[in-house]
């Protein structure tokens, strides 16, 4: 097992890895590559977890991973939306607008990791039944930022569109990847 793969699965190399280093066994720059890397794997882990809550309607879970004084731009209005209270309350709105789980899935995520602070972009797809009985089906582009406080990586700025017809003014709810 790699020190990566060993990272991944939740082991710790921090000493080894001094170790290592301090005798130059390991290349110059190799820890930051291997914090960069676990930073990754810990934000993939948030996503996915992210997805699995919000297909079971799970909201805990689902707001767990949210900034207290985290800023959201939506699909739908309002503006802005400021505070996990405030995702919280949203995400309440929106599961009870289902009728049973939500289907989410995610495509093309890409995931950027500095020291303190990642992004993350992907295209999101949902389907479900509307409790009027209404079938959604879309998808929509979502831009996420991370900061990491207390070795916890934390949803800070998340950022969701769909693209807009210029000549109606209208969303393009029916585009596909």
């Amino acid at each position: 097992m790699s020190l990566m793969q060993g990272l991944a699965a939740g082991g710790s190399c921090g000493g080894a890895a001094a170790l290592f280093k301090s005798i130059n066994l390991l290349p110059e720059g190799t820890m930051a590559t291997e914090n960069k890397a676990l930073d990754e794997v810990q934000i993939r882990g948030l996503i996915e977890d992210k997805i699995t809550a919000v297909r079971a309607k799970d909201i805990d879970r689902a707001t767990s991973n949210y900034a207290p004084d985290v800023l959201s731009f939506d699909v739908v209005n309002a503006l802005q939306y400021i505070g996990a209270h405030a995702i919280r309350k949203r995400l309440e709105g929106w599961f009870s607008s289902f009728q049973g789980s939500i289907g989410l899935e995610i495509r093309d995520l890409n995931i950027t990791v500095g020291d303190a602070v990642a992004f993350s972009h992907c295209l999101n797809h949902v389907s479900a039944i509307t409790t009027a009985g209404e079938k959604l089906d879309m998808w929509w582009r979502e831009t996420a930022c991370y900061r990491k406080l207390e070795d916890e990586w934390l949803i800070t700025h998340q950022h969701s569109s769909v693209p807009f017809d210029v000549g109606s003014g209208k969303a393009s709810l029916d585009l596909r990847p």
